[in-house]
């Protein structure tokens, strides 16, 4: 199989630490990085636990509602034409 190399950029402090932790486990930044790889390719999606900040309330509330709605089968609106005017386009 041929090999091909990738060039990953990244601040020489993350660099440092993310080294340190592999090394502890016994591994190098390559061996990770092409374990990622390998992950990303079996599992058909990016491995990663991304997360930000807690949700606006408004947002919250919009998505709970989206989900009840949902859960119910139930339409909010019976046309398109209801839903545009709704949205006081």
């Amino acid at each position: 199989m041929a090999m091909a190399s990738v060039t990953v950029r990244v601040d020489e402090d993350t660099k440092r630490r993310a080294s340190m932790i592999a090394e502890d486990l016994g591994f190098d930044l390559s061996s990770v990085t092409r374990a990622f790889y390998r992950q990303i390719v079996r599992e058909r999606r990016i491995p990663l636990d991304l997360s930000c900040s807690p949700l606006p309330a408004e947002t919250s509330e919009a998505l709970d509602e989206a989900r009840r709605i949902a859960a119910s089968g139930a339409a909010r609106f019976d046309t398109a034409d209801d839903m545009f005017a709704a949205l006081e386009i």
